[in-house]
C-alpha cells in the first residue's frame, strides 16, 4: 500500500493494489498507511548517506533549487530539493543526452535553514573536498549565500542556462528585427562559453544604454560573474555547467505524484509524502519494509 501511494494518487492506488493483489482497499486506508510510513521516516531520511565515497579523481556535483507546491494552509509554499552526484557516475552516450546513473535526494518543505542543515551534514559526510565540490544553481540569493557561507572553497557554477534564459528575455523586448536579434544573441552566448562575461557586459552596455531591462541584466551579470567561467567549468569533472538535474528532480520527485489536477496538501501530509518519494529515489526502500516489520508486531 505504501508503495502504490507514494506512486500514484490514492484512487489509482486502489486499483493498482487490487490487481495485483485482487484485494480491495479504500483509499482512505491506503492513505492512512501511506502516510504514517511517511511520518515515521521523517526523523531518519536524511541522515545516512547513500553515495559511495568521492574518490581522489572524481568531482561531487551538488544542486539545489524550489519549486511551488499548493498547500492548505498557506497556499502556494515553496519545496526545496537537493540533488548530489559524482562526475563518474554521468554517464554520456555518444550523441545522446547524458544521464546520471546514481544520485542522492533531499527535499523539505519549509525553511532554506532547515533544508541546508540536511544537506550540509551529507555533503560534509564525503570529507574536505576543496574545489572538487561543484555547486550549479541559479541566481536564488538564499543558495548563493548558503554555498559562501558553509562551503567557501567550493565552485559554485551559475546555470548557464538560466543565465541565456535571461538574455533572451531581454533580447526579445529589445530587438525588433528578430533576425538580428538572433545573431547578436548567439554571439554573446558564444562569448559567455569562453567566459568573456566581461565583454558581454560590455556589449550589453554599448547596445542599449540605460535601458532599464539592459541594466537589470546587467545587474544580474556583475552579481553572478564571478560564478560565470563556463570554458574552465567544462574542464572540471563531467563538464556540467547547467541545473538540468535539479529541474528534472523536481519532476520526478514532487511533481509527478504531487502537482496532480486537483491536488492540495497539508503541510505535514505534503512532507510525509516527500519522505517516502526521497526514499525510494535514494533506493532505500528497504527502510520501509524493515518498518512494516516492526509496525505489523506493534499492530498485534
Amino acid at each position: 500500500m505504501v508503495y502504490a501511494g507514494q506512486l500514484d494518487s490514492y484512487e489509482k492506488s486502489n486499483e493498482i493494489i487490487k490487481e495485483f493483489t485482487t484485494i480491495d482497499v479504500s483509499t482512505t486506508q491506503c492513505y492512512r498507511v501511506t502516510d504514517f510510513y511517511g511520518e515515521q521516516m521523517g526523523n531518519t531520511v536524511n541522515k545516512e548517506r547513500t553515495l559511495t565515497p568521492v574518490r581522489k579523481q572524481e568531482v561531487l556535483y551538488v544542486e539545489a533549487d524550489g519549486s511551488m507546491l499548493l498547500t492548505r494552509e498557506e497556499g502556494w509554499s515553496e519545496v526545496k530539493v537537493g540533488r548530489m552526484f559524482k562526475s563518474n557516475d554521468c554517464i554520456h552516450a555518444g550523441s545522446k543526452q547524458g544521464w546520471i546513473s546514481n544520485s542522492q535526494y533531499v527535499a523539505h518543505l519549509g525553511t532554506s535553514k532547515d533544508f541546508t542543515r540536511s544537506m550540509d551534514e551529507l555533503i560534509e559526510s564525503h570529507g574536505k573536498l576543496g574545489n572538487r565540490l561543484v555547486f550549479i544553481s541559479d541566481g536564488a540569493v538564499w543558495i548563493k549565500n548558503w554555498i559562501n557561507d558553509a562551503f567557501p572553497e567550493a565552485i559554485s557554477i551559475l546555470d548557464y542556462y538560466h543565465a541565456c534564459e535571461h538574455l533572451h528575455l531581454f533580447s526579445s523586448n529589445y530587438f525588433f528585427d528578430k533576425q538580428k536579434e538572433k545573431k547578436w544573441v548567439k554571439k554573446q552566448k558564444d562569448l559567455l562559453l569562453e567566459s568573456g562575461i566581461i565583454r558581454v557586459i560590455k556589449n550589453i552596455k554599448a547596445l542599449a544604454g540605460l535601458n532599464i531591462e539592459a541594466q537589470k541584466l546587467i545587474a544580474y551579470y556583475e552579481g553572478n560573474k564571478d560564478r560565470m567561467d563556463y570554458k574552465n567549468y567544462q574542464k572540471i569533472g563531467c563538464g556540467i555547467i547547467g541545473s538540468g538535474a535539479i529541474e528534472s528532480a523536481h519532476r520526478t520527485l514532487v511533481q509527478k505524484r504531487m502537482k496532480q489536477s486537483g491536488q492540495r496538501w497539508s503541510w505535514t501530509g505534503a512532507q510525509n509524502m516527500l519522505n517516502l518519494r526521497v526514499i525510494r529515489k535514494n533506493l532505500q526502500w528497504d527502510k520501509i519494509i524493515e518498518l512494516s516489520k516492526y509496525g505489523c508486531k506493534a499492530a498485534a
